[in-house]
């Protein structure tokens, strides 16, 4: 499966947002400086686009078109929502 099909699959499905602002359609307009949250497979990426790419190219160029925010923990896991009693987690 194509990486356009992927990424329009997730944007569909509601896991990504565009400067904190749930993304609709996969269509979107994307550019520098534009912030994207995704959450993927119970981790959340957080991208901040740094430049667009005139044409498609190799893994290693599209990684210098973005930088990853430091997430507050480190293997990515979203942290778990505490249990209204106060009991723990959920």
């Amino acid at each position: 499966m194509k990486t356009r099909v992927l990424a329009a699959a997730l944007v569909e499905a509601g896991h990504v947002r565009l400067n904190r602002v749930k993304v609709l359609k996969p269509g979107h307009a994307v550019g520098p400086g534009d912030v994207l949250t995704i959450a993927l497979n119970a981790r959340v990426r957080v991208l901040k686009v740094a430049a667009c790419a005139a044409r498609r190219g190799s893994a290693a160029e599209a990684q210098r078109l973005y930088s990853e925010a430091a997430m507050p923990f480190a293997d990515g896991a979203m942290p778990q929502k505490e249990d209204a009693s106060g009991a723990g987690t959920c």
